[in-house]
């Protein structure tokens, strides 16, 4: 089940507990960022064994627009990973609802 920005901006100011991976490339990640771990599209199977532990945590995964993640939500999902979600729209529909602001 993937997230909307406006569930994603009330788990965030509730500090929820989740696993939360942004995988945009780093100079995207340097000019907005919502304070998930940056692991962009490119590294993301060589960093499989890095988040292995999370295999049963719920993940969220953002990037631009929602393509990349979806991409990666996948990938996770056939790897055996149970509770990823993929960020409907992206950081470009968080902007456009939120701005630049970060719960």
């Amino acid at each position: 089940m993937d997230i909307t920005v406006e569930e994603l901006h009330q788990k965030l100011a509730d500090k929820d507990s989740f696993v939360f991976i942004d995988v945009r490339e780093p100079y995207e990640y340097d000019e907005f960022n919502l304070g998930a771990r940056l692991l962009p599209l490119g590294e993301i199977m060589g960093k499989l064994d890095d988040i292995s532990e999370d295999k049963n945590a719920e993940i969220v995964i953002c990037c631009r627009s929602g393509n990349r993640s979806g991409m990666v939500k996948s990938l996770l999902t056939q790897t055996g990973f149970s509770n990823t979600r993929n960020l409907i729209g992206g950081l470009v529909e968080w902007q456009q609802k939120f701005g630049n602001t970060v719960p």
